[in-house]
């Protein structure tokens, strides 16, 4: 199991690098939609839905991501130019209810385990996961590929050092009725191996950030804090539909909402505050 989760691993780590410093806007483009694509077909079994269901959903999430890129591509950053104006002006239609949704709705969703609702409301909730998630991928990228690598890193670097920090000193459960491996050790881990790798990057961040070590330690910690309320908010989901995983499309690793979930929580409020801080 282990040898199979390392070697998917490495295979995706590849491919996800050759993309990103390889590819031009549009291919990078419809790798962002083929992962909103996958992830939304898994959303559909969180859903319940049917496989021919959850076929449709995927399928037409990948059209719209695509069609979207094709028709609007300067406010997307696929263009030439990068007109921020147009990327805010349309991505605030996005970034702002995630927003609210990850930082305001979900904390009471987890403290009183809701179920996903079903219908046209559980699409919405889908929708406000996966498509800011893509678009953060595309708007970032703007940034320059090392640019959006670095932020991804950043959740990885929190998943890394919960894990490891939580198997040495765990003792005290996070959230025990969602995600019993989960404690308040590893969560402390993740915030410092965050604070440490913001710190080791402090020169490439924004003076605002850069200038005043208090500001860089409220900053990461609240990024570590969203990250793992991503990271709790599927649990709670897959536990409800009872699933152990949100698919087994990536041996040793589950599907691509697992793999992103803490992503979809982080990447649209870092859009958005990266968005607003160059108007």
């Amino acid at each position: 199991m282990l040898k199979t989760r390392v070697l998917t691993a490495l295979i995706l780590l590849a491919a996800f690098l050759l993309a990103l410093f390889g590819l031009p806007p549009f291919g990078w483009a419809a790798v962002a939609g083929l992962i909103a694509a996958v992830a939304a077909w898994e959303w559909g079994a969180l859903l319940r839905w049917s496989t021919p269901a959850r076929a449709a959903l995927g399928a037409i999430t990948l059209i719209v991501c695509d069609a979207l890129a094709v028709l609007m591509p300067a406010p997307l950053g696929l263009g030439d130019l990068f007109p921020l104006s147009l990327a805010w002006s349309f991505g605030s239609w996005f970034y702002q209810p995630a927003a609210a949704f990850w930082l305001l709705l979900v904390p009471l969703w987890l403290w009183r385990r809701w179920p996903l609702p079903g219908g046209a409301l559980g699409l919405a909730v889908g929708a406000v996961v996966i498509f800011p998630t893509w678009l953060a991928l595309l708007h970032l990228r703007q940034g320059g590929a090392v640019f959006l690598l670095a932020i991804m890193a950043l959740v990885w670097v929190a998943d890394i050092a919960a894990y490891f920090s939580g198997r040495a000193f765990g003792k005290h459960k996070l959230a025990p009725s969602i995600s019993p491996g989960k404690t308040w050790e590893g969560a402390i881990g993740a915030g410092l191996a965050v604070l440490l790798y913001g710190y080791l990057l402090s020169d490439y961040l924004p003076p605002a950030l850069r200038d005043s070590p208090l500001r860089l330690i409220l900053v990461m910690f609240a990024l570590t804090a969203v990250s793992v309320v991503g990271d709790l908010f599927e649990s709670l989901l897959k536990r409800h539909a009872g699933l152990k995983d949100s698919s087994n499309i990536l041996p040793g690793h589950g599907g691509v909402l697992d793999r992103i979930d803490s992503l979809t929580s982080t990447l649209p409020l870092v859009t958005l505050v990266w968005l607003a801080a160059q108007l």
